[in-house]
């Protein structure tokens, strides 16, 4: 096997080419005049473009192959439906149209269920996103995608955000000297009770700890607080917050022992 050569749906990456920006235009206008194959050589010329940008997808469960197909679909339409008029870069029309393409496709393959009428305010919002970008070179604020659609922005906002990827309780974060802080640190939990502390066993080794240690325990597993709560009430880090939580369980279950 060549060195760095990664086939995907038979396409050997190592050698594909890309075409400049005259050469780009000059197919540009071939195609639109008629020419079937400055099509072929415009779709050929931008398949790196694709492959950079599923690299921004390369940690979702989906099959390399498949979102490149899908990928090439979004270059497509970019191709089809450009405008030389719009005195922009192919690239800055194509590069959303891609990504929509493709994050579309991982939505209608999500294993969450979102409601149909919910996807579909959502879909018709970026779909203006993709538009307004590309004619304008920024997103245009909820407000007037919203007016748009004639929905709310809680509506929009409800919609776009339904279509997120979930992410795990256990996602780290961040990382300070080896202590790992995870998404569900920094989210309350106003289920937990005192239940755990309330033995003779478990008091007598709480009062063996710090203040500081002591106060933590309790906004944690008493109140539900978040570790970033605790930080800002102790102005502190919320990794030391952590790492005294850590310790503080540590000497817990060596007492306990």
């Amino acid at each position: 096997m060549e060195k760095n050569k990664v086939e995907i749906t038979g396409v050997d990456t190592n050698k594909l080419s890309s075409l400049t920006v005259e050469e780009m235009e000059n197919y540009l206008i071939k195609y639109q005049n008629g020419d079937m194959l400055a099509r072929e050589v415009l779709i050929n010329g931008n398949l790196k473009l694709v492959l950079s940008i599923l690299k921004r997808f390369y940690h979702k469960k989906n099959n390399l192959d498949d979102l490149f197909q899908v990928g090439c679909i979004g270059l497509i339409k970019a191709i089809d439906n450009f405008d030389l008029s719009y005195g922009v870069k192919f690239s800055t029309y194509a590069v959303p149209m891609i990504i929509g393409e493709v994050k579309r496709y991982i939505r209608d393959n999500n294993s969450i269920r979102v409601s149909r009428s919910l996807k579909d305010i959502a879909y018709k919002a970026l779909k203006i996103k993709e538009e307004f970008y590309a004619q304008n070179g920024y997103e245009p604020d909820i407000n007037y995608i919203a007016s748009r659609l004639n929905v709310s922005e809680y509506d929009i906002n409800n919609a776009l955000i339904s279509l997120k990827d979930p992410i795990s309780m256990y996602e780290p974060i961040y990382s300070d000297s080896g202590d790992t802080i995870y998404l569900y640190d920094q989210i309350e939990d106003k289920k937990v009770t005192r239940e755990f502390l309330n033995n003779l066993e478990m008091e007598e080794a709480i009062a063996n700890l710090n203040k500081r240690e002591q106060q933590i325990l309790d906004d944690r597993f008493i109140f539900g607080k978040s570790q970033m709560e605790i930080a800002e009430e102790l102005h502190i880090s919320q990794a030391q917050v952590s790492r005294l939580e850590k310790k503080a369980i540590k000497q817990l279950k060596k007492s306990l022992k």
